[in-house]
């Protein structure tokens, strides 16, 4: 029924059916509301025992909207910017809640927030057997985010255990098929790669919700109980690439030099080969034209011929013994002390004995010798 009913007049009418113009009491309305909700349930509308009734019903009616109130203000719940929600409606996946204000009905979605933004971290300390059989002491730290709330939260019972074991196997299957000395020195980023790689695949396959932002290996070393056997073995390492260098240094001194030394040695040979090539060459060129000369000049080629023999042995000694016709006796003569002058004689320098001294000199001594052998034989005439 409107307010200003036609035929009313211009006096407001009471919507809760009083003709007074002030605000309605509220203990009235509760009364008039009861009537009427008992009225629809088939209560009393009148007796002793209405008024009494009717209080009882306000009061669970005020009890049960202030109860809903709160229900509802339970439902609201704020979700940060680095988080994600997974909600769950009688214990069922429902949907993924994102940042920003968020309502579920409380007491029937359970709300499961996760931090997607933080790293974590986990550290792992593994002994294990390498590829030649020796024992290794690995320590690993692992650095993940949550990537999917869902798989996180639902899909395995304790992702982070299910991590840690992933992290074992995946260490001890890269461990295993290396060398010690390889995780022990220059390996160990090829380890923590090879991990990263194959430990995320696990992950995905598990359906972790894991998604991992590093792997390091922080430390590799052989156990504490065989640690002085392991130095002394790295000390007789390292003594032996000592000695390896050494050897190559050496090695790197004296093949060079030999190589010079033998390199030299051919060319000497080469050299003394084409000298002697040419020498016989020029010996025979020269007897050639010797040989052209003589038969056009027989008796001067011969002299000629004679002359530098004589030439050449009396340059190498200073000593000739000449034998003269029709003389008894050999002459010795000092071609050393002849061919020194009185001045050379005394500042000690030998004069030069050249072609023409020499055939000056063996034509004086010749002419000597015939003159000595004319007078003996003149006294022996006399006689």
């Amino acid at each position: 029924m409107a307010w200003n009913e036609p035929g009313g007049g211009n006096k407001p009418r009471d919507p809760w059916g009083g003709d007074n113009q002030g605000p309605p009491d509220l203990d009235e309305a509760l009364k008039k509301l009861q009537q009427r909700l008992g009225g629809l349930f088939g209560g009393s509308k009148g007796g002793g025992g209405g008024g009494g009734g009717g209080a009882s019903a306000s009061l669970i009616i005020v009890v049960l909207f202030g109860a809903a109130l709160v229900w509802a203000l339970m439902g609201l719940y704020q979700i940060d910017e680095q988080e994600r929600a997974v909600v769950l409606r009688f214990g069922k996946y429902h949907s993924t809640a994102q940042p920003g204000l968020q309502w579920n009905p409380p007491l029937i979605d359970e709300v499961i927030r996760v931090n997607t933004t933080k790293v974590r971290a986990a550290s792992f300390r593994e002994i294990m057997l390498t590829q030649d059989e020796n024992i290794v002491e690995v320590n690993m730290s692992v650095q993940y985010i949550i990537d999917d709330v869902k798989n996180f939260v639902l899909e395995v019972r304790e992702p982070e255990n299910s991590l840690k074991h992933a992290a074992q196997s995946a260490l001890r299957h890269v461990v295993g098929g290396m060398t010690m000395d390889l995780v022990l020195t220059e390996g160990r980023t090829r380890i923590a790669t090879e991990v990263d790689e194959r430990l995320q695949n696990y992950l995905t396959s598990y359906t972790t919700g894991i998604r991992l932002s590093a792997v390091n290996v922080d430390d590799s070393k052989p156990p504490s109980q065989v640690q002085a056997a392991f130095d002394d073995v790295i000390k007789a390492r390292e003594d032996e690439e000592r000695v390896k260098n050494e050897a190559q240094s050496y090695a790197n001194g004296i093949v060079p030099e030999s190589r010079g030394q033998a390199q030299r040695q051919i060319e000497e040979a080469s050299a003394y080969r084409e000298q002697v090539i040419a020498n016989a060459e020029g010996e025979a060129d020269r007897f050639t034209n010797l040989l052209t000369a003589y038969r056009k000049a027989p008796v001067v080629t011969r002299e000629r011929l004679y002359l530098d023999a004589v030439q050449n042995v009396l340059t190498n000694t200073s000593k000739i013994m000449v034998d003269v016709e029709g003389g008894n006796n050999m002459l010795y003569l000092p071609l050393d002390k002849l061919g020194t002058g009185s001045s050379a004689a005394r500042s000690g320098t030998p004069m030069d004995i050249n072609t023409g001294n020499i055939r000056e000199l063996t034509d004086a001594v010749t002419e000597q010798l015939r003159r000595d052998a004319a007078a003996q034989q003149a006294r022996r005439g006399g006689r």
